[in-house]
């Protein structure tokens, strides 16, 4: 046993921790957990803690459903929210089969091996996520409603903005948590905010978001309200996404910074186009919900595949940075609702291919000529249905995930898909699939 799990052994006993989540998530992100008792710890770091994997969702058939959880000792973390007397603490794990391999359909699994692939080749790589999510009240049974919580909008203050207290709880536990959160405002939307995260490494950054949104969620209903990632829960209001921002240093030296002269470096350019040339492909996993698709094209949510230094309507745009260290490209494509292990894994490999292949990126798309001639440009895909079709026939999303955990994500989207035609009142059942759940 090595000295960091040594450390937290100590860490349990000197700190009356009674409760231990183990903490993982199925192939859609959501976050699932057992709980042991202390005196199984070094058993659950030794040989793995077994669980049914065919009760999780695109996980092992019922056949081959004896699976193992090992606690990552890195991602020790004490639950806030949980009595200070008999604490509760949790871990990220990993997912592995009885002979201690690395099972294929782990999030955590396959954004390492992306990871791999890039260390190898000398690259470093940092992540920061830009969270949009609602407030909802909730009814007199304790339901959610569509009603914000407040009508602010970007960047207002109390009384006007009904959630700064909220935001202030959510960011005070994250902080507790060991996760730094870097700002936090309202946003454009009545009962919209957002909390921004700084850079870290891409696994850190995806437990992250995974712990965020449980953290929202428990603090939304510790002040009777709901918290929502539904992409576009108000038909004409803004859809609420989750910017990624990626930079990538070699030697010490973050190369999408520019030069003295201004230019990108081949390799920023190559990995744009990388990403842009594949965003059709990856948009089953980075919005994966129908609703994600109602949000594209309004309120500076991208519809086109196109880049630009600073319109934030693309969907790559290169923020002005004021000193090298802050140089990035921020992918406005995705949203909250994905399981941020895989879309992470699959943006940074179509980077990466990019980079290996030298792809050539287009010149940035001209405002104008996005606004007014978009008849020109490459289009996303306009619905989760088209989503799944082009990432279905796609070698390179079975490259970064693996055929089989491809082939489940895509069959449970598209029976989510088949269902939401099939109901009679589509919106009562968007109301209960993706705005209830989310």
């Amino acid at each position: 046993m090595d000295s960091t799990m040594q450390a937290v052994l100590q860490f349990v006993e000197e700190n009356d921790v009674k409760f231990i989540r183990l903490a993982f998530c199925d192939v859609m992100g959501t976050l699932k957990n057992i709980a042991i008792m202390p005196s199984e710890l070094p058993r659950a770091f030794e040989t793995g803690v077994s669980f049914d994997a065919s009760s999780i969702l695109g996980f092992a058939p019922v056949d081959k459903s004896d699976l193992f959880l090992f606690p990552d000792a890195a991602t020790l973390s004490v639950l806030p929210w949980r009595p200070q007397t008999g604490r509760v603490v949790r871990f990220f794990c990993s997912v592995r089969t009885a002979d201690g391999s690395p099972y294929g359909a782990d999030g955590r699994h396959i954004l390492r091996r992306t990871l791999r692939r890039l260390a190898d080749a000398g690259y470093e790589c940092r992540v920061g996520a830009e969270c949009e999510f609602y407030l909802f009240e909730r009814d007199a049974e304790g339901r959610p409603t569509k009603r914000p919580q407040d009508n602010g909008g970007y960047f207002d203050v109390a009384p006007l903005d009904r959630g700064e207290n909220v935001r202030r709880e959510i960011c005070l536990t994250l902080e507790e948590m060991n996760i730094r959160p870097e700002s936090s405002h309202h946003e454009q939307g009545p009962g919209q905010n957002e909390v921004d995260f700084k850079h870290a490494a891409p696994l850190t950054a995806a437990d992250d978001v995974i712990t965020f949104k449980n953290v929202v969620k428990t603090v939304a209903a510790r002040n009777g309200l709901y918290g929502s990632f539904s992409p576009k829960p108000l038909a004409d209001k803004p859809g609420s996404g989750m910017h990624v921002n990626i930079s990538l240093a070699r030697g010490g030296r973050n190369i999408f910074a520019p030069g003295p002269d201004g230019a990108y470096s081949p390799a920023m350019r190559s990995f744009i186009a990388g990403v842009l040339a594949r965003a059709g492909e990856i948009c089953a996993f980075t919005n994966p919900v129908p609703g994600s698709y109602a949000r594209f094209g309004s309120f500076e949510a991208p519809r086109y595949v196109a880049w630009s230094h600073q319109n934030r309507s693309q969907l790559i745009r290169i923020p002005a940075a004021p000193a090298p260290e802050y140089a990035r490209i921020e992918v406005r494509m995705p949203d909250v609702s994905c399981n941020p292990y895989l879309a992470f894994a699959l943006l940074l490999a179509a980077g990466f291919e990019g980079m290996e292949r030298k792809m050539e990126l287009a010149e940035e798309t001209p405002y104008d000529l996005y606004t007014a001639n978009a008849d020109a440009l490459e289009a996303l895909p306009a619905s989760l249905e088209e989503a799944i079709a082009r990432a279905g026939g796609s070698a390179f999303v079975e490259k970064v995930l693996s055929a089989d955990t491809a082939r489940k994500y895509l069959a449970l989207k598209q029976a989510e898909q088949n269902r939401w035609f099939a109901a009679r009142d589509k919106e009562k059942y968007q109301d209960e699939a993706y705005f209830g759940v989310l």
